[in-house]
Parts: C-alpha cells; sequence; structure tokens
C-alpha cells in the first residue's frame, strides 16, 4: 500500500479491542480514525490515544468522507443493520464478524454493496480465526462441493468435551464455562444451536450459491445430552458433537441443519476438543480438506478482521472495483434454496430408552422397529436400576426420520416403555 487507508471502527467489545490492539502494534498502512462505542468508560483503557478518536455516534465514522472502510463489530441485527446500509449507501466497504446479520440479511446487503460499488468482507462471521470464506471462494471455487460439516461453536464444544473428559453433568460445566468467559450469562445462542445455524446457513449459501433462509433451517442443541449419552456414545466408539451439516441432493434440495451427532472416533473432526472449531469441505476433485483452529476469542477472531480489512486495503489502492470473486453478481440470478424437511432426511440413529425390566422388551423394540422399515445395528440392555428399570440403547442403520419419529412414538406409547431419553443422529 502506497497510501494510508482510514478505517472507522464501530463497537470496542471484545473482538473490537482485539483488532484495535493488534493494529495499534502493526505498520500496515491502516488508520483508525475513528471508534464509536456507547460505552464511553472503555476510553480510559487507552491512555495513549487521543479522546477525540472516540465517539458515542457511530453516524460521525458512516458520514466521514475520509473513512474507506467501516469494521462493524457490534453484533446482532440491531442497529448494526442500518449502520452498514448507511454506510454502503455512503460509498463504505464493509469488514464485519456479524453472523446473524450475515444469516438473515446477506442478500439484501450484498445487492446493496454492488450497487455502490463496495464490498462486504465477513471472513471472521463464521470461523473466528479459521479461515473458510476466502478459501471456499477462491482456493476451491474450481471444486463441486458435496457436503460441509463442521464444529462451529466453541462453547458447546467446550462442554461436550469437558462432560466427556471429567465425566460432569452439563449444567455444571455450563456453570464452569459461563465463569471462565466461555458462554454468556444467557447461553441460550450456543447451547440451544442458534450460533451455529447462522454460520452454517453462510456456509452453505457460499458452497452452493443459493440464498438460505434461515428460518427454514432445523436447530437443535445439546441442552438434552447427558453424561450418560456421551459415555454410551464413548462404548460404542463415538463422541458427541454439535454439528453443522449441509448437503446437496441429486434434486438440487439442500439437506441443512444443526443438532448433536455421534460422530465416530474415526472421523478426523471426531479430534477436535475443548474450544475448537473445525469445518470439514467434500467435493470433486479435492476429496476432503479440513480446517481447524480457535473459532472465537478476543485475538483469533480479531486475525481474520485484520485479514480482511488487509485485503480490502490493498485492492482500495490499486483498482476502482475491488475483490470481484467477493461480490454479489446481480447479473447471476442466485435461486432460493429449497430446504429438504428434517423428515425427509436420512441417518443413522441412537435411541436410548428407559422401561420395565420384564422378558420380551429388547424383542419388542426390535419389531416395532422391523414394522417401521428400519434396521438396527445392534440393541444393548446397559443396566438394571434399583427401581427395576431397564436402560436400553439402540443403534440402527440408515433410516429415514419420518420413520425412526414414528417408530419412537410407538415405543413410547408401550405399557413396558417408562421414557424415550434421547434421539441422537449418528455420523460415521
Amino acid at each position: 500500500m502506497n497510501k494510508k487507508i482510514q478505517i472507522g471502527l464501530l463497537g470496542l467489545g471484545t473482538v473490537g479491542s482485539g483488532v484495535l490492539e493488534t493494529l495499534l502494534k502493526k505498520d500496515c498502512g491502516i488508520t483508525i480514525k475513528k471508534i464509536a462505542d456507547k460505552d464511553t468508560d472503555k476510553i480510559k483503557q487507552y491512555a495513549e490515544l487521543s479522546p477525540d478518536i472516540f465517539t458515542i455516534d457511530a453516524y460521525e465514522l458512516i458520514n466521514d468522507p475520509e473513512i474507506s472502510i467501516i469494521v462493524e463489530l457490534i453484533g446482532g441485527v440491531n442497529p448494526a443493520f442500518d449502520f452498514i446500509k448507511a454506510a454502503i449507501k455512503n460509498k463504505k466497504h464493509i469488514v464485519t464478524a456479524n453472523k446473524e446479520l450475515i444469516a438473515k440479511h446477506g442478500k439484501e446487503l450484498f445487492s446493496l454493496a454492488e450497487e455502490n460499488n463496495v464490498v462486504i468482507l465477513y471472513e471472521a462471521a463464521v470461523g473466528g480465526g479459521i479461515p473458510i470464506i476466502m478459501p471456499l471462494r477462491q482456493s476451491l471455487a474450481g471444486n463441486k462441493i458435496t457436503q460441509i460439516a463442521g464444529i462451529l461453536n466453541g462453547t458447546t464444544n467446550y462442554i461436550l468435551t469437558k462432560m466427556e473428559q471429567e465425566g460432569s453433568d452439563f449444567e455444571d460445566v455450563l456453570k464452569e464455562a459461563q465463569r471462565l468467559g466461555y458462554a454468556e450469562a444467557d447461553p441460550a445462542g450456543d447451547v440451544k444451536g442458534h450460533d451455529a445455524a447462522y454460520k452454517i446457513s453462510i456456509l452453505a449459501s457460499l458452497a452452493f450459491d443459493k440464498n438460505v433462509d434461515i428460518s427454514s433451517v432445523y436447530v437443535e442443541g445439546i441442552d438434552k445430552i447427558s453424561l450418560i449419552d456421551i459415555q454410551c456414545a464413548d462404548e460404542f466408539g463415538y463422541k458427541i458433537k454439535l454439528i453443522g451439516l449441509v448437503r446437496c441432493d441429486d434434486d438440487e434440495t439442500l439437506d441443512i441443519r444443526v443438532h448433536p451427532m455421534l460422530v465416530s472416533k474415526n472421523h478426523p473432526i471426531s479430534r477436535i476438543d475443548d474450544v475448537l472449531n473445525a469445518v470439514v469441505i467434500e467435493g470433486e476433485p479435492v476429496s476432503r480438506v479440513m480446517f481447524s483452529g480457535p473459532g472465537a476469542g478476543k485475538f483469533p477472531t480479531a486475525s481474520s478482521v485484520i485479514g480482511d480489512i488487509l485485503a480490502l486495503a490493498n485492492e482500495i489502492c490499486i483498482t476502482d472495483y475491488p475483490l470481484p470473486m467477493m461480490r454479489y453478481d446481480e447479473h447471476h440470478k442466485r435461486k432460493n434454496a429449497v430446504i429438504k424437511d428434517i423428515d425427509e432426511t436420512e441417518n443413522k440413529y441412537y435411541i436410548r430408552v428407559t422401561t420395565t425390566n420384564v422378558p420380551g422388551v429388547i424383542g419388542d423394540l426390535g419389531l416395532i422397529c422391523g414394522n417401521n422399515g428400519i434396521n438396527l445395528y445392534s440393541i444393548i440392555q446397559k443396566k438394571v436400576l434399583s427401581d427395576g428399570s431397564a436402560k436400553i440403547v439402540l443403534l440402527t442403520e440408515s433410516a429415514k426420520e419420518k420413520s425412526v419419529r414414528k417408530a419412537v412414538e410407538e415405543i413410547s406409547k408401550r405399557p413396558t416403555t417408562k421414557t424415550v431419553n434421547n434421539l441422537l443422529r449418528v455420523m460415521d
């Protein structure tokens, strides 16, 4: 770069402070002209900076003609959506880590950006510190992607790892994660699967060139996973992970969902533990590649944000039409994705049932599955409890979800069934 590029930073939270602190140490031709944050106390943390650089008014940055790039790190839809739209209309390029905004309003924002000849970069919105957006658009552009599966949320991966390694219950590990700062005070966005859903929706849109309606994506979290499920999975040669999955079927429908899965210990993604994330991409001719690393955190996410800033800054200096591969082509009408209903998907299944301990129960469970066209891979009675009830685990071969749900409903109504404890899908 042969000239200084001036940026405006919206939000000085965890990631915003990481971006600021990294840029202050790095001589890369980038000048932070203005920082907007509603918390004025944050000014005191940066005594080396002039107080004049800080403001509570985002529009001071958006309307400043000397600022070329707006870096949005507020998060959420409101007011970030309005800020970004206003910035685009003022011919500002955008760098953001806002997965919810991109998942819900990406189509509109990308179209508006193209109308105004600016670019939106969002590498940090999916993989935190893991490069995944640019590789999909560039390095893997020659592939026909067939499937993407990923551990896309560090909080849930940490919880499941600790439950497995320490034999702790979900609620206890969640409290520890909150104490360590890995989980929010309200953890629903993570443990209910919504964070991962935003991310897999973005990846699906890129990989299959379709507009994805986030409201149509099946989402299930980890809050119903118990220690006994993790222990049973381990005995069968699996680990439980929250997986974001998308594949394109022959009829061009997208099978896209987020839910816990028993992942075979032979699968590379099963070895991704703690707060790490991973994305496995399968396609032709590449076969299978995996990207892994820290999926969140102050400096890992800042790394991706700064990478986007530098990519834009370098292009701005040499062309009036920067980064064409990252643009929304108005002449190419991207179709809306037809998303397969979860009932029509096919999977292998883990079913855990508590029954009365009487002769014929296991045979009865097998008969119900058989009558619904479900082949059993394994059926095991785990133990008899002090109250005389038995814990039974069934592993199925590949079957349609609606058939499995029908069988589970029938099982739940049997007089010998006390409860169907859990139903999980399996990935080999």
